[in-house]
Parts: structure tokens; C-alpha cells; sequence
């Protein structure tokens, strides 16, 4: 049989044949930025499946985690010393470990948003032109001190004690409350949440705006996780940033029209099939003594909290 291979795919030494890592297309920062964001809120869908795990906080009724929501993030805002607010934190870590939760995930995200938050904000606050006190790590110095209106710089810029010891502060506060926020998230099905919400009296405006949200926010970040999928196929050489911030822009249009779009669909479906400014929940169940008895433990434990 003869050979029908075209002669110059059967030619190796042809002077447009690729080399080692020529077909690497690079993606702007930019771009992957955008593509990781939609992922990270894709991921929050796992929430549910974290909420059938069998562990402590998942056995409890929805009314009595949010109620102990509540309790703990007001005894947070109230104590002002670091030591209360570390106590703190190694209860809500107990209570994550219980609860069989994945820590590294879980207080990998926290710290991450606790360092944005809490530390780097407050960190200006530790410089003794805004926090005065004595000074362990000191900056720079001038020549002399300067006062501008009611502002006073001193010669000598530096951290003080007092500074990074509410810098500390505020970070454990932000830490604690995103670790009570995430550890009643990751252990309720969204649904209980609302029924929970709904029994404590919340409007019916507001859990209505907060179920449209929980379900199309995770829509739309699919979408735009499609988009970038769909741009990243049909890529065959670097795109420059310039295109990248173009295409962005585009997109972004693009979302927005299709929010609205989607928006005036819901809402005439909703309309269509008899909707009032009434929420109405199903599948109460009845509180069982051992939620009584979880309830009234966790109660004990933030007023010990609250009062070391």
C-alpha cells in the first residue's frame, strides 16, 4: 500500500517546527485574578456538603447555632484585652475540631482575611504619631518633631507597645468573629438558616433578598467562570494587558445586562405564579432536649467567656 503521509509532516528538520515551551500561551494576572475569584464563590456551594458531616455543631438545631452566633460575636466586640479574645479563639477552634471540619481550609481562608481586615488595617494605628506610648521598634528619625493643626509628628518614628497591642487586638476580634461566621455556614444547610432567620422574627424583605442572593450570586460566577474557560480555548498566542483590561470591561457590561435581564425574569416568574411580600417557610421541627442542653452549655460557656 502506498504511502499517502503528506511529505512535510514526515519532515523533522523543517525550520517552522515548534520548540520545548513554544506553546505556552501566558495569561495576564489580571484575567487569572478574575477566574480564581469565581472559583473561590463556586466553592461556597461545599458548605452544604460540610453540613451533613456527622460532627457536634450538625446535630444542633439552626435556631440555637444562630442565637450562639449572636451571643459570641457581642461578647467579641465587648472584651478589649487580647487574652480574652486568644480564650476565645481556642473555643471556636474546640468547637471546629468537634464538629470535624477541615481546620487547614478552613483557618487558612480566615487568616487570610483576618491579616487583609484586621492586621493591615489596623497597622498604621501601632506608629506612636497615632498610638503614643513607648516605643520597641523604631522606624526613622527626623531632624525635628513637626506639628500640623492638632497633629503632632515627633522626631522619632516608631511602633509602640501599646500600638501593636491593639493592632493584636483587632486582629483576634476579626479572626474570632469570621471563625464563629464560618463555623455556623459550614455546619447549616442554607435552608435551615432562613427557618432559623424566620423564627427569630428577621423581615421577610430581607430573607428574601438574601435567598435571591445566595442562589444567583453562585450563577453568575459560573458564568463568568465559563467565560474565562471559553476565552482561555480559543487563545493561540500571549495576550497583552491592555486586551486583558478591554476584555474585562466587556464582560463586566455584560454581566450587568444579564443581571437585569435575569432580574425582571425572576421577578415575573415570581409574579406569575402568585408571589406576595409573605415568605413562608416549611419543616419546623421541634427543639429536642438535647438541643435545650447544647444551647444552655454554650450559653454558660460565653458568660464564662465574658467574664474572665
Amino acid at each position: 500500500m502506498a504511502n499517502r503521509i503528506p511529505p512535510f509532516l514526515l519532515d523533522t528538520s523543517a525550520p517552522g517546527s515548534f520548540k520545548k515551551d513554544m506553546g505556552k500561551v501566558k495569561i495576564p494576572f489580571i484575567e487569572k485574578g478574575i477566574n480564581h475569584l469565581a472559583g473561590v464563590i463556586k466553592k461556597g456551594y461545599a458548605q452544604s456538603e460540610l453540613s451533613s458531616q456527622n460532627g457536634f455543631f450538625q446535630k444542633m438545631d439552626a435556631r440555637v447555632k444562630i442565637l450562639f452566633l449572636l451571643f459570641l460575636i457581642i461578647i467579641v466586640s465587648v472584651k478589649k484585652d487580647l487574652l480574652s479574645e486568644i480564650y476565645i479563639w481556642i473555643f471556636v477552634f474546640l468547637l471546629s475540631l468537634l464538629s470535624r471540619l477541615n481546620i487547614v481550609a478552613l483557618y487558612k481562608k480566615i487568616l487570610f482575611l483576618g491579616l487583609i481586615f484586621g492586621f493591615l488595617i489596623a497597622l498604621p494605628s501601632a506608629f506612636n504619631f497615632i498610638t503614643r506610648g513607648e516605643i520597641i521598634i523604631s522606624v526613622f528619625k527626623l531632624s525635628k518633631s513637626y506639628t500640623f493643626w492638632i497633629y503632632h509628628l515627633p522626631a522619632e518614628i516608631g511602633i509602640t507597645r501599646e500600638g501593636i497591642y491593639g493592632v493584636l487586638t483587632l486582629t483576634m476580634r476579626v479572626i474570632n468573629s469570621l471563625s464563629l461566621s464560618f463555623l455556623v455556614l459550614y455546619t447549616t444547610p442554607f435552608p435551615e438558616i432562613l427557618r432559623a432567620l424566620k423564627v427569630l422574627r428577621v423581615p421577610d424583605t430581607f430573607l428574601i433578598i438574601i435567598a435571591l442572593c445566595y442562589k444567583y450570586i453562585f450563577l453568575f460566577a459560573k458564568i463568568v467562570e465559563d467565560m474565562y474557560l471559553a476565552k482561555k480555548s480559543r487563545t493561540v498566542r500571549e495576550v497583552k494587558n491592555h486586551e486583558a483590561r478591554e476584555w474585562i470591561t466587556e464582560r463586566m457590561a455584560f454581566i450587568f445586562r444579564r443581571t437585569q435581564l435575569r432580574c425582571e425574569e425572576v421577578y415575573g416568574a415570581m409574579i406569575g405564579r402568585g408571589f406576595s411580600d409573605r415568605l413562608k417557610l416549611y419543616g419546623f421541627r421541634k427543639m429536642r432536649i438535647a438541643d435545650w442542653c447544647v444551647g444552655l452549655s454554650l450559653f454558660l460557656a460565653g458568660v464564662l467567656l465574658l467574664w474572665i
